[in-house]
């Protein structure tokens, strides 16, 4: 990895995100229960990122999905997570999916940093990371998500 991706990969793993990120945007969005399938989409220059998912159990619950690109425009980040560090909903499916880029390094977590808690992965049987999207494994996936990240390198040729 080159020094830039390293610094974005650090920022994005180290949320909230430090003044490296400055040109990141961040949006709330609401995770709702009931089984049906919801999506929450993001864009940034020439990327966008989508999370796809369908949860049972308790109320909606507050999410952030933030973004951002590389100077170079050439790496795109996509994080989304719930801020209290874990979800009390049943996931019984997820795809988060970015546009424009190819998946270079992603993570899930089944609990992420709060209130003195730490990261908690998800073991890496319980999801797939493909060229452009996340997914959750079937018959694998504990149903536990509170935090995904994704870093991706544009999939398109850097002029010269």
């Amino acid at each position: 990895m080159v020094a830039l991706e390293l610094t974005l990969l650090v920022g994005v793993l180290a949320l909230p995100f430090s003044a490296a990120l400055e040109s990141a945007s961040t949006q709330e969005f609401d995770v709702r229960p009931g089984g049906e399938v919801h999506s929450f989409s993001q864009s940034k220059g020439d990327y966008t990122c989508t999370f796809t998912y369908a949860a049972q159990g308790g109320t909606n619950e507050q999410w952030q999905m933030s973004t951002v690109v590389s100077e170079d425009k050439q790496v795109f980040s996509c994080s989304l997570w719930r801020p209290q560090g874990r979800s009390y909903l049943f996931f019984t499916q997820f795809k988060a999916e970015v546009q424009g880029a190819k998946i270079e390094y992603s993570e899930a977590y089944s609990q992420a940093a709060a209130d003195g808690h730490k990261d908690v992965p998800l073991n890496k049987e319980e999801y797939e990371v493909g060229e452009t999207a996340v997914t959750d494994k079937p018959g694998m996936f504990r149903s536990q998500l509170c935090k995904l990240v994704m870093v991706a390198r544009s999939s398109r040729r850097r002029e010269l």
